[in-house]
């Protein structure tokens, strides 16, 4: 099982980025899959979850009206678009796939660095 994020980097506030996570290895269209992200000194936070059937999505409060989870089943890849981004954003993102128990997580990626800063 891997999985690779790409897309991060520096933007200023409310600017966008897309995040992705390249999966292999497994059956990704099995399996809901989330992104957790990790600020420097704190502990990790869940920001979304995709379910498989019928992509039902969601969000944390933090996130909520400005980030969209997505999936490609075809591409066996996760998706996560970053709108109106603020400085508080800034954190270390993972993807994460679920595992057989709701919201706990049996495979990360290395993660992709998000940097809100003017």
């Amino acid at each position: 099982v891997q999985l690779v994020e790409s897309g991060g980097g520096m933007v200023q506030p409310g600017g966008s980025l897309r995040l992705s996570c390249a999966t292999s290895g497994f059956t990704f269209n099995n399996y809901n899959m989330a992104w957790v992200r990790q600020a420097p000194g704190k502990g990790p936070e869940w920001v979304s979850e995709i379910r498989t059937a019928g992509g039902t999505t969601y969000y944390a409060d933090s996130v909520k009206g400005r980030f969209t989870i997505s999936r490609d089943n075809a591409k066996n890849t996760l998706y996560l678009q970053m709108n109106s981004l603020k400085p508080e954003d800034t954190a270390l993102y993972y993807c994460a796939r679920e595992s057989s128990r709701p919201y706990e997580y049996d495979y990360w990626g290395q993660g992709t660095q998000v940097t809100v800063s003017s």
